[in-house]
């Protein structure tokens, strides 16, 4: 594809080029197609195609129905496929190889192992396949991507305190912290406050998905009665500010306290138009709340489903809002300072890696 130069200078290219740091990518929603096909064809799993651009067609367009029940329906066939040790480190390997190739220098990739255990795995044997594939393309790469697991429990379920447990002991073999996932309506948050309060304890990072599918309650929740680090979307604390017609903003507490106590927005464009969060990019809160300067990170969320890569996310955001190289560089410092890694390794990733290359683009620009 060319590259369309936009008013601000920036290029498809360019954007491609650009260091970028994710931390909201599931994987089980970033296979392969043609990965799909394959697992599938081993463990007898039946799809609703079988050809990689038709497979890939179908997954895009069932969760394009603005509903997030629709859009996680879809995850029963890329979880189907990835139930032994060897179906999950190739997945796993995949991932990385696919968000290298988009310029990543630094991952969070987030994942339930217990929905991966129907075909006789352990969680442990779960995470240990994860990490085998995650090892062995970070070091085909060379060092140009750092990746880490975070474990997700399903907030459906009860198995909230063993995953946490599971989290706490791989924290230093690849694990950088928790998360939970699912419909968001009928589970709040605080079903699993056991499993939060142990985390705190053991000085734990995690995440919670929070206002996505439901309002501000949700994420009211996760941050004052759960105590997470970062809100997964947080798209509807928008739902707090109030822009009145002679354009001034009023930030209601809670929006207030997010802003004030920098909490991570793990914001995810593509996927929150998809399941009905935002009416379109060009709609979409990151606008607005870039502009007020919450902590706000852009993330993929699932790369199948959406169609998408941390490129394609900047990019559209580029064309909808006008950003340029420094308002990419404004994100990926703002997700990196909100990574689950230690400080020192942070502060090295930012300083040595990423503002030298943002340094360089920028020049480029003129």
């Amino acid at each position: 594809m060319s590259a369309v130069a936009e008013p601000t200078g920036l290029t498809r290219e360019t954007v491609l080029r650009a260091p970028k740091v994710l931390l909201h990518d599931h994987l089980d929603g970033g296979l392969r197609p043609q990965t799909i096909i394959d697992l599938a064809a081993d463990c007898g799993h039946e799809l609703p195609a079988t050809a990689a651009e038709a497979l890939g067609a179908w997954f895009a367009e069932s969760a394009d129905s603005g509903s997030l029940e629709r859009y996680l329906e879809t995850f029963d066939h890329t979880v189907a496929v990835m139930q032994s040790g060897p179906a999950i480190t190739r997945v796993a390997r995949e991932c990385v190889e696919d968000l290298a190739a988009d310029g990543i220098v630094y991952a969070e990739v987030r994942y339930a192992p217990e929905q991966h255990v129907e075909g006789g795995l352990t969680l442990d044997e779960v995470v240990a396949a994860v990490q085998e594939g995650f090892d062995q393309a970070t070091e085909a790469a060379g060092g140009r991507i750092v990746v880490r697991q975070l474990l997700t429990a399903m907030r459906h379920q009860a198995r909230s305190m063993e995953i946490a447990e599971l989290a706490v002991a791989w924290r230093d073999r690849g694990v950088a912290g928790f998360d939970i996932a699912g419909a968001e309506a009928g589970y709040p948050p605080t079903r699993h406050l056991d499993a939060f309060e142990y985390l705190q304890r053991e000085n734990s990072h995690f995440t919670i998905h929070a206002g996505e599918g439901f309002g501000l309650p949700s994420i009211w929740q996760a941050i004052q009665w759960c105590g997470a680090d970062r809100l997964g979307h947080g798209v509807r604390i928008i739902d707090d500010i109030t822009v009145g017609d002679d354009g001034e903003v009023t930030l209601g507490r809670l929006a207030a306290y997010v802003r004030d106590k920098r909490i991570p927005l793990e914001m995810c464009p593509a996927s929150n138009v998809q399941t009905g969060a935002a009416a379109s990019i060009a709609e979409h809160p990151i606008g607005l709340l870039k502009r007020l300067r919450f902590r706000v990170t852009v993330n993929t969320d699932n790369r199948l489903m959406s169609r998408t890569s941390m490129t394609s996310e900047l990019w559209n955001l580029s064309q909808a809002f006008g950003y340029g190289v420094r308002d990419l560089e404004w994100f990926t410092v703002n997700a990196m300072k909100s990574a689950f890694l230690p400080f020192d390794e942070r502060f090295d990733l930012i300083s040595q890696v990423i503002k030298p290359a943002y340094a360089e683009l920028a020049a480029e620009q003129g």
